[in-house]
């Protein structure tokens, strides 16, 4: 965690005024700190004089692509599945008038557990809470996607059907927008576009599930899922490619992001997190190389915009290197090309 001062995306006083009267007992002044590691939200600790601890999400400063970075949306999402099995963090309320903060913004309770955000993190932990913290996180991900959207009031989230097609379009369209000019990325989704896979019964999709957006306890238990601003209805095997491209193992050629927690001793293999989610009821998984495919496609247009919004300092001092982001998205087209490879002809 960062302390911040001044506090980039905070309008003290405006916000400190809606948490005395939308937040029971606050007591002011509140301490504000942004939390490490978002790469598109910014997210903030905030703590009052009593002991309160809460969570604030809001949009980047500046350069917010069309669609993205919906709080109403993430609030809506969350606030369904508190009732579920689905772990979520408990939600206290959404901001919606700009005049607050320059931005909507929801606050949530904030949960007291670990984030295995990288080997540093996962290093202060046993090999047995790392397999289970894996083991775990495919047993979550197989609940998220039994969850029946409209049974909770989710099934007008988005459209059901053609979601590889729909994800497809918004994310080129995106890498565009973001000044994207990689021959590898742009391969990749021609030939991701020629070869799309028949959808099976749509769920829900939380569109960035890996270990990093999930807290877990002592014992390695998910005990909250985080980050939704992506989720959607579709096809869930979307997810668990993705599950598999963040889920770097040791001499991994394709290792996504720099410091993966996973190389380490403990935690399951891509293989055991396929066969653990689907052992916990999750969809029928069959060749999931398409899907893994689409995911390192996916994580490079979305890093394009990480790369382009850092430049223009939209996200904050966090302390991350925008360059840094950069670097891998070719690295990622590469690795779509080569999993499109595998598929069976």
């Amino acid at each position: 965690m960062t302390d911040t001062s001044p506090h980039p995306g905070i309008d003290v006083d405006n916000v400190t005024g809606w948490f005395a009267d939308h937040v029971p007992g606050v007591v002011a002044p509140l301490a504000f700190s942004l939390i490490a590691g978002g790469r598109s939200n910014l997210t903030y600790r905030v703590t009052d004089q009593a002991s309160g601890d809460w969570v604030l999400r809001r949009p980047p400063t500046g350069h917010v692509l069309a669609t993205a970075h919906d709080m109403s949306r993430e609030h809506r999402i969350i606030s369904a599945l508190a009732p579920t099995n689905v772990p979520v963090a408990p939600v206290v309320g959404l901001c919606t008038d700009d005049a607050v903060n320059g931005a909507p913004f929801y606050v949530m309770g904030f949960v007291d557990g670990l984030i295995l955000r990288d080997t540093a993190a996962a290093s202060d932990v046993s090999p047995a809470v790392r397999r289970r913290a894996g083991l775990s996180l495919a047993e979550t991900l197989a609940k998220v996607h039994a969850v029946d959207p409209d049974t909770i009031g989710l099934g007008e989230l988005g459209r059901k059907d053609g979601y590889i097609a729909r994800q497809l379009k918004r994310w080129n369209g995106q890498f565009e927008q973001s000044d994207g000019d990689v021959p590898a990325v742009t391969e990749a989704y021609k030939r991701l576009l020629a070869a799309i896979p028949e959808q099976g019964e749509p769920a829900i999709v939380h569109g960035d599930y890996r270990l990093d957006n999930c807290m877990v306890d002592d014992s390695g238990n998910v005990i909250a899922v985080l980050d939704w601003e992506l989720c959607t209805l579709g096809d869930p095997l979307a997810d668990l490619g993705l599950l598999m491209v963040y889920w770097a193992e040791p001499n991994d050629p394709y290792a996504a992001l720099p410091g993966v927690a996973t190389v380490l001793e403990g935690f399951p293999t891509r293989a055991e997190l396929v066969a653990a989610y689907e052992a916990a009821g999750g969809r029928p998984v069959g060749n999931l190389d398409y899907y893994v495919a689409f995911g390192y496609w996916k994580l490079a247009c979305i890093l394009q915009g990480v790369a382009t919004r850092y430049k223009a300092g939209a996200m904050g001092n966090d302390g991350a290197d925008g360059d840094a982001f950069g670097a891998t998205v070719a690295l990622l087209g590469q690795a779509s090309l080569a999993s499109l490879d595998k598929i069976a002809t």
